[in-house]
This record gives C-alpha cells, sequence and structure tokens, in this order.
C-alpha cells in the first residue's frame, strides 16, 4: 500500500492506494496533519469501477482515483459534507454553483464568467465540490475538477444554486425548495450506506433553506452571465 494525507473541505484523509498515480493527482491537497479518517483501496474497488465505466478501457490507476474520491465522499457526510457535481465560481469572494444534466453547458456558462469578470473572478471547482452545509454552505475546492481541470485549493461560502437550462434567450428567476429539489438529489452523491444517505438527505435540506435557487435558460451569449450575476444579486 502507498499512503499519504490530504485535505479535503476542511478534513485530513489518509488514502492508502495500490497505485501511485493518485497520489499525484491529489498531489496539491497534501498535509502532514493528523488524520480525521482513512480510505483504503482495494483490487475489488477498482472492478467496481470498471463495472460502471461509460466508456470502457481506463487502466487500473485511473479508476482507483475515481474509487478514492467515492469512498471520500462516502464519509463526508457524517462531517456535514456532501459531493455535488456542479461547476463552482467566486465573483468577490462569493461562490455560485452551476449544474445541470452532462452536456448543458456548464463549463462554458462559468467560462463566459471569467471573461465577464476578469481578476474578480475565480474557479473553485469546476465539476466535483465538495459543499459543507453549516449555518452558511461553503464551497471547497478539490483535484476532481473536471476535463478542464480548473479547481483551487480555496474556500468560499455559496450564496446560489442555479440549475441552468439551454434556451435561446437569457433569463434567470428564483424558483422554490420544491422545484429545486429533484435536481439538488440528483446532482449530489448518493452514498451507499444507509445511514449516510439519510444524513446526504438531511444536508440537502438544509442547503436548500439556506442558499438562494434559480433556474437560468440561457444560450452561450457573452450577455448570458451578466444576466445570471445581475438575477442572482438583485
Amino acid at each position: 500500500m502507498i499512503t499519504d494525507r490530504y485535505e479535503f473541505a476542511g478534513k485530513t484523509v489518509e488514502v492508502n492506494s495500490i497505485h501511485e498515480e493518485v497520489h499525484r493527482y491529489c498531489a496539491a491537497y497534501r498535509t502532514d496533519a493528523p488524520a480525521d479518517f482513512s480510505v483504503t483501496i482495494s483490487q475489488e474497488d477498482i472492478e467496481y469501477e470498471r463495472a460502471r465505466e461509460e466508456t470502457p478501457g481506463h487502466a487500473d490507476a485511473y479508476l482507483e482515483e475515481l474509487a478514492v474520491y467515492r469512498k471520500v465522499s462516502e464519509k463526508m457526510p457524517y462531517y456535514d459534507t456532501i459531493l455535488f457535481h456542479g461547476s463552482v465560481i467566486a465573483v468577490d469572494g462569493v461562490a455560485y454553483v452551476f449544474t445541470a444534466k452532462s452536456g448543458t453547458g456548464k463549463s462554458t456558462h462559468t467560462a463566459l464568467w471569467r471573461k465577464l469578470f476578469g481578476n474578480r473572478a475565480v474557479m473553485v471547482n469546476d465539476d466535483k465540490p465538495l459543499l459543507h452545509i453549516g449555518d452558511v454552505v461553503t464551497a471547497y475546492g478539490t483535484p476532481y475538477d473536471g476535463k478542464h481541470k480548473l479547481s483551487n485549493k480555496i474556500a468560499v461560502p455559496l450564496k446560489a444554486v442555479c440549475i441552468l437550462e439551454r434556451a435561446e434567450q437569457n433569463s434567470i428567476v428564483k424558483i422554490t425548495r420544491s422545484e429545486a429539489y429533484p435536481m439538488l438529489v440528483q446532482q449530489s452523491y448518493r452514498p451507499a450506506d444507509p445511514a449516510a444517505m439519510q444524513k446526504t438527505l438531511s444536508l440537502i435540506d438544509k442547503m436548500a433553506d439556506t442558499v438562494g435557487l434559480y433556474r437560468l435558460r440561457c444560450n452561450m451569449d457573452p450577455d448570458a452571465a451578466r444576466v445570471a450575476y445581475e438575477g442572482m444579486n438583485r
């Protein structure tokens, strides 16, 4: 086993792996702090990831990277934290997460924000951030940040969750908890362990009551970023 420790969402995780690649992947998050919990990967965990592949053929080392994050995400709800599928960008120290079905254009939209706001904008995580849900919701960067590798090792208070849909014209509306809830559940990692799953649902409930919830219908014109930002900051 190859062992090292990493900081994810303010918690130190000891990772025990078969291959070295996951440690290179997470190198920016390495820490010497005492571990809050540990994850250990077996060949069975790697085969589980292989059985879930949409495009077969990945090497064991790559699949182990997925297995590590899955095991971390299984334990995070006990620390009031969930993995959420979305692209998180911060402007002036305030974060916004855009979520949608795959292929809708989350990353494309946050790229428009970076163009609009320049140095005022920073990517938190472009794919699979961790969200700590307390009195406020805090978005954390992680090394699991999508094909464009856009993330920073930062923690930023989350102002809103915005569900993104394609449309010819740009418009944004505030939506109710019940309108947002199906997508919030769908885009959250749902643990296999029943107790962790129950905790996850409670955290989603709390998140829905803590941050703003919006639906953005948008095209890919630069003005979509302005409409989104102004709509969530009225």
